[in-house]
């Protein structure tokens, strides 16, 4: 396993794996918001359903500085999360530094191999966060076929797939090739954000057809209740042309 380092700059703490690469980050006076782009990109995924009664479960896959498992416990209190995290060392720093909750009845957090985890298990998700790294910015075996075709026979009728394609810039084709693969081609890619990470989503159930319109609606009402702001995310996904007139479908 990697080495954990922590560092500090401008009132916000680090989290590393023994290298220069952020595995995650909070701002010390807003521990609850989600301070890197690339997460509050992740959690587009509330637009693409009713966020008011979905999702009721979620698994997480990779803890990092567990951003964005603290903003899933704390603003979507009908949901029931699961954490799948490789090292116990960096369950160790998120608790020490980064004030991550401690386990309740609504959250669970698992010492496993994610392959392993989603492979051999049986309970199904509504939700499915993938952005786990070794220390290297390196997401191995998580970025394989087989392993998105097992993230697939996990979702719910229902279930969404969001994943950080973060240091996958060079492959970044076949990576998104291989989501649509095991999607059977329900897979789109939001234009890349500030930090250069690009974030993928696919869909399981019936097909998903929102109107700019509606997502901007409930882009307002997710930053009512939670403070999350996807406004520039939208602008920016409308100026790419990811949208089909308008529409965004998956």
């Amino acid at each position: 396993m990697s080495s954990i380092d922590i560092s500090e700059k401008s009132g916000v703490r680090y989290l590393h794996f023994g290298s220069e690469w952020v595995q995650g980050a909070m701002r010390i006076r807003q521990p609850y918001a989600l301070e890197l782009a690339y997460t509050r990109e992740m959690m587009s995924a509330l637009l693409f359903h009713d966020s008011e009664t979905w999702p009721r479960s979620v698994l997480l896959v990779g803890l990092g500085a567990g951003s964005l498992t603290k903003f899933v416990h704390r603003n979507l209190p009908k949901s029931r999360s699961v954490v799948v995290e490789i090292d116990p060392k960096v369950l160790a720093a998120a608790s020490q530094f980064f004030r991550l909750p401690a386990e309740d009845e609504r959250l669970r957090i698992v010492i496993a191999d994610a392959t392993d985890y989603i492979v051999e298990g049986t309970r199904n998700f509504d939700l499915i966060l993938l952005d786990g790294y070794d220390e290297h910015a390196r997401a191995g075996p998580l970025d394989t076929l087989p392993f998105y075709q097992a993230c697939w026979s996990r979702l719910s009728a229902r279930g969404l797939l969001s994943v950080n394609l973060f240091g996958r810039s060079r492959g970044f084709d076949a990576s998104f090739e291989r989501i649509s693969k095991a999607f059977e081609g329900r897979a789109l890619a939001f234009p890349s954000c500030d930090s250069g990470n690009v974030v993928a989503f696919a869909a399981k159930g019936e097909s998903i057809e929102l109107s700019l319109e509606i997502l901007r609606q409930r882009a307002a009402d997710l930053c009512e209740r939670t403070g999350l702001d996807l406004h520039s995310t939208l602008s920016r996904v409308e100026q790419a042309g990811t949208l089909n007139r308008n529409v965004l479908m998956l």
